[in-house]
């Protein structure tokens, strides 16, 4: 029984062995993939400075508009599911250290002025972000430090990131932080 089995064993291992070919031609490289961006599993947002925009007033509807496409900024895709946050730039304020600090806030937010209140508001798309000043009060006699040479920065995050994303939108450092997105990468246009 233990030759029985012991020529069994050879002759499996040499059935085995000897099903063995010569190595075939090295197949095709594939094609070379684009870099991804350092980011989050795949996923990655875009901050976009948009300077020098000018609104144009509207006097049938009393309000101011811009329009922004996402083309003439950028060649990130932009899907319809995507969440898009806009921040206006309030100025430069002074730190405790003897340094300043850009001041941003989120859109959509009110100013009282003495003539009444305004409203910078937004709308998007896919395609482009409408950039609105609204009010309760005849804006043509609106300051233009309002309307004219305004600075903004314009966030599009993932839908899959901003589901479940924990992040505070009111502060855009913390945006900018939890997309892992540095100064540096802030992509930056000047319409004047």
């Amino acid at each position: 029984m233990n030759k029985l089995n012991t020529i069994l064993g050879a002759i499996i291992v040499l059935f085995t062995v000897a099903c063995e070919g010569p190595q075939g031609p090295p197949g095709f490289d594939g094609r070379d993939g684009l870099d991804g961006l350092d980011g989050l599993d795949g996923i990655q947002g875009q901050v976009i400075e948009v300077e020098g925009v000018n609104f144009g007033y509207d006097a049938v509807n009393n309000l101011y508009s811009t329009l922004i496409n996402f083309s003439d900024v950028t060649n990130f895709e932009v899907f319809e599911s995507d969440a898009v946050l806009v921040y206006r730039h309030d100025g430069l304020i002074d730190l405790n250290d003897g340094t300043t600090a850009d001041a941003w806030s989120q859109i959509p937010q009110n100013y009282f002025l003495n003539e009444g209140i305004i409203q910078y508001v937004f709308a998007h798309t896919f395609v482009d972000v409408e950039l609105f000043i609204d009010g309760n009060f005849d804006l043509s006699v609106l300051d233009p430090g309002f309307t004219d040479n305004q600075l903004f920065r314009i966030v599009i995050i993932p839908s899959e990131y901003a589901e479940g994303s924990k992040m505070d939108m009111s502060n855009l450092e913390s945006v900018m932080s939890n997309l892992g997105i540095t100064e540096e990468k802030v992509m930056k246009l000047n319409l004047n």
